[in-house]
């Protein structure tokens, strides 16, 4: 057995590649295997399968792949081969001897090669690591963001291998042999500089100067008119030593270049030739087009001596981890004219250790010098003044003490002058708002200014054309990674899954993770898995990561204390809401507020990076954030927590009846319900299908927190009054949240909402194949609503159990609570129960081969509504008459019938019903376009997204 990532990704026995199915199974394999024998959690699969926001039901889909995938691995006798798909708490490991996998036989390959002394050998290992490539990594995946820069990164090595197998060619004076490798590699990855300089030397050395030269003058009018840069020392370097005929080795970036012919430009500083991904660096290549240094100011004190470079950055940070999309949007941002760059993001998730870092990692692209200040925007102590910063400034470029102006205005309006030709980073963090930042901008257009702030600082974008670069959580991945630069590698390794737990607790943030990994540095004999058991518990969880004067909660109230009071408001009352999303609505309801006030709360919040926007008017609170803002207003709970509640049952009532005007069921409102200062309108039925199928997550939240409050009358009405989307989706695992809406009723003592609950439950059940419980769930349904006085809640429950009935055979019994249901739905009279009990007796009638029956039936409750009656319900009656058509000899009209069900149920979205009319037409004709739309209609209804 043997598992491939080099290519299509695939399982290969000795019987032949296992079948994997959809492109989604590859990508959950891909992503198990990247992470062999360690566990992969829920949220990463999920990250790794959709690239949007995942369909509510995505846990259900990579459970059902996860079990495909376990079924094809133990059909294959994996065991025998020490192979293991295990389930741990949220995530799964595919325990997989490293002999089996291609990706860590290639690693092992390329250390095998590097030890070799003789290059020979060095060539053997290369091209049988090479050999395990079969195509592109990762071929036959979802294209999402994770597994496209795992195969990214895959495909650099690949890359990387190919130029060491051409430098051990060349050891070996086999030239020919380096160039032809190079070649085609060079053809694919035009704009890689060191693929280019490495052909053009075996070029050269083989005897062919002029295709050498070509090679460089191709790729220089590439860089050029793609990306507006010269080409960088490696390349430039290369050229060179070809014009004067020597055949030296090719330097390599960081070594001593020699001078360059006229027209090419080097790069100053490490890494040009990182141009795999199809970005040079071209920040360190900046320097190659600075002027000369500028002459001495006239207020220097040195008399015309030009000025030492200044340099007032901080240590660069230890421990600095992942952020590899980051620094690529750094630096890229820092390729324009006079840049601004804007790193913003929440309090503790790293901004300044970014900024530090990469301002440390290219020093050369800066030759006259980098000034850092700290604006303390956000900070206890204050704000320097911006005469202050240029002050300090303007003495690092040599500016004499009493040369400095006394204003801002004259200070800025010198720093701006000295700056002009020269090439300088400015560092300005912890900015609290633009006006601050705007005194402090050099004036050069090679000077790049280099802004942090928890802020959005929308005006600076506005006016000075900033950059943004925001910085989010750390993946799991990289907050291990960081625990154990602290930690050590060992006690991390000791406890992997324990380490990934405590990355989670800590939300990624970086300062949360240094504190815990602090706390556990001083206690040795803690356990990692002690320090996770005290961070899960929410009431102290922000306690544990603060240490003397530093950590969260210190770092959010100094954010805090610069938002306005109704903005402050509004983030205490978010901290209660029992969901994860929440729009304007839902924020007022919380606030006691109005949707204009608490959208323009939500803004101010997200401009400080307290809230998130997750897509259009859709916002999310960071965890830590969530249990800072519930301690802001504790006694506010019971009032926030009802206000939402009301807002939900409110809102869900307006869409149950937008979505199905006149259905069933309705509800008197609670005796206490606090109606929202404004409900969102809903125009048409989609709009309503689409809110509900949204908020059901968050719907499901809000009724299990009312249900453990207390509200139970309040829980069963949010869980019901999502009827509509239980019918259109009935087979997506409505069973559990239905059970906690029977329990809330049973608790309430109230026969109507039992009642009603048991008819959409038991429904649900009798559609998942669960006749035995659907049966003792509807059972006592008929008299409970008989007891409340439900007429046409006794009318459903006869209808949902006469449905059970017909599935274990009682066709007769059940046809008679079919008829009496519809009885009671006339005497009502409500006309779309009886059409729902029509409906259902047409079904039976046909099973019991009565098609004029049903065909009768089928008729009547057309001519109850509208043409367009609720698209589900014209779907199954359009159904119904095909089959009746075809029992009673009409072959033809059946077949229209049953063609225009299955189209209605097409373009409604309702697949389910299309997968049943195309199933009856299939029955009797064998059209390739019906068996097409069958295997689509299909594929959609079990599809995971």
């Amino acid at each position: 057995m043997e598992f491939r990532l080099l290519g299509t990704v695939c399982v290969d026995t000795l019987t032949g590649p296992l079948p994997l199915g959809p492109a989604k199974r590859r990508s959950l394999l891909a992503a198990l295997l990247l992470h062999a024998n360690t566990p992969v959690s829920m949220a990463r699969l999920t990250d790794c399968l959709w690239d949007e926001e995942p369909p509510l039901h995505a846990r259900t889909v990579i459970q059902g792949h996860v079990s495909r995938l376990r079924a094809l691995l133990v059909g294959a006798d994996a065991q025998a081969y020490g192979v293991e798909l295990a389930t741990l708490g949220d995530a799964y490991v595919l325990r997989v001897p490293e002999t089996l996998l291609d990706s860590q036989r290639f690693e092992e390959l390329l250390m095998l090669a590097r030890e070799q002394r003789d290059p020979a050998d060095t060539v053997l290992m290369l091209k049988e690591a090479l050999s395990l490539w079969q195509g592109p990594a990762l071929t036959g995946t979802f294209a999402s963001a994770p597994l496209q820069a795992a195969a990214h990164a895959l495909e650099e090595s690949r890359l990387s291998t190919i130029e060491q197998l051409a430098r051990a060619y060349g050891e070996l004076g086999e030239h020919h042999r380096a160039a032809a490798v190079l070649r085609a590699e060079a053809v694919a990855h035009p704009m890689r500089e060191s693929l280019a300089a490495a052909l053009m030397t075996a070029l050269h050395r083989s005897g062919r100067q002029s295709e050498a030269l070509d090679c460089f003058h191709r790729t220089r009018r590439l860089l050029a008119d793609e990306l507006g840069i010269d080409p960088g020392r490696e390349l430039a370097d290369a050229y060179a030593r070809i014009l004067r005929g020597e055949a030296g080795a090719s330097v390599g970036p960081g070594q001593a270049g020699t001078p360059l012919p006229v027209g090419v430009a080097p790069g100053d500083g490490p890494g040009t030739t990182a141009t795999g991904a199809g970005a040079t660096q071209v920040v360190a290549d900046r320097a190659a087009a600075v002027p000369p240094h500028a002459p001495a100011s006239p207020y220097a004190g040195g008399g015309g001596v030009p000025a030492p470079v200044a340099d007032l950055l901080p240590r660069a940070p230890r421990g600095f981890h992942g952020r590899g999309a980051e620094l690529t949007a750094l630096s890229r941002a820092a390729a324009g004219e006079a840049p601004v760059c804007l790193v913003t993001g929440p309090a503790g998730v790293g901004k300044t250790a970014l900024a530090l870092h990469w301002a440390r990692r290219t020093p050369a692209a800066f030759p006259d010098g980098r000034l850092f200040a700290d604006l303390r925007g956000f900070g206890d102590t204050a704000e320097p003044t911006p005469l202050e910063v240029l002050r300090e400034f303007l003495l690092a470029l040599g500016v004499a003490p009493r040369r400095v102006p006394e204003s801002v205005a004259g200070a800025a309006a010198l720093f701006r002058s000295l700056t002009d030709r020269l090439s300088l980073l400015v560092v300005l963090d912890n900015a609290r708002d633009s006006a601050q930042v705007r005194p402090l901008l050099p004036g050069g257009t090679d000077c790049v200014t280099l802004v942090t702030s928890r802020h959005r600082l929308d005006g600076l974008i506005a006016s000075d054309a900033a950059v943004p670069v925001p910085v989010d959580i750390l993946e799991p991945t990289d907050g291990t990674a960081l625990l154990a630069g602290v930690l050590g590698e060992e006690r991390v390794l000791a406890e992997p899954v324990a380490a990934r737990r405590l990355a989670e607790l800590c939300g990624g943030l970086p300062l949360a993770l240094r504190v815990t990994a602090a706390r556990l540095a001083g206690r040795p004999r803690w356990t990692l898995a002690a320090m996770a058991d005290e961070l899960a518990d929410e009431r102290s969880r922000l306690s544990y990561l603060d240490v003397e004067d530093t950590g969260v909660s210190a770092a959010l109230r100094l954010t805090v204390q610069q938002l306005p009071p109704d903005a402050v408001h509004h983030l205490a009352r978010l901290g209660h809401h029992p969901g994860s999303h929440f729009d304007p609505y839902t924020a007022a309801a919380l606030a006691g507020s109005d949707p204009v006030t608490a959208g323009a709360a939500l803004e101010r919040l997200a401009a400080a990076h307290l809230v998130t926007e997750a897509g259009p008017g859709r916002w999310i609170l960071h965890d830590l954030v969530r249990l800072y803002a519930r301690g802001l207003d504790a006694a506010a709970a019971p009032d926030a927590l009802i206000g939402v509640l009301d807002h939900y049952i409110a809102t869900a009532l307006a869409a149950a009846d937008t979505a199905e005007p006149g259905g069933e069921p309705c509800f008197v409102l609670p005796d206490d319900f606090h109606a929202p200062t404004a409900t969102r309108d809903f125009t048409d039925r989609a709009e309503a299908m689409s809110w509900l199928a949204a908020e059901r997550e968050d719907l499901a939240l809000a009724a299990a927190a009312a249900r453990a409050a207390g509200l139970d009358d309040r829980a069963w009405r949010i869980i019901l009054l999502q009827w509509p989307h239980v019918v259109w989706r009935v087979r997506d695992g409505w069973a559990p949240v239905l059970e906690l809406a029977m329990a809330a009723a049973v608790a309430r003592e109230d026969p109507y909402a039992e009642s009603r609950v048991r008819n959409l439950l038991g429904w649900v059940l009798t559609e998942e194949g669960r006749t035995g419980e659907a049966v003792a769930t509807l059972e006592p349904s008929p008299g409970l609503a008989r007891q409340a006085r439900d007429r046409l809640g006794e009318a459903t429950a006869l209808i949902n159990l006469a449905i059970v009935q017909a599935e274990q055979g009682a066709l007769d019994v059940a046809m008679e609570g079919c008829e009496r249901a519809l009885e009671l739905a006339r005497e009502e009279p409500d006309a779309h129960t009886e059409m729902l009990a029509l409906q259902h007796l047409a079904r039976m009638q046909l099973t019991a081969g009565r098609p004029k029956d049903a065909l009768d039936s089928a008729r009547t409750a057309f001519g109850l509504g509208p043409e367009h009656e609720e698209a589900a319900r014209r779907v199954l009656l359009l159904s119904v008459s095909g089959e009746a058509h075809i029992a009673l000899g009409a072959e033809e009209k059946g077949i229209r019938l049953l063609d225009e069900a299955a189209s209605e149920a097409e373009r409604a979205g309702y697949d389910e019903g299309a997968v049943r009319a195309l199933e009856a037409l299939l029955r009797v004709t064998a059209s390739p376009d019906h068996v097409r739309r069958h295997t689509e209609a299909a594929r959609r209804l079990t599809a995971d997204g």
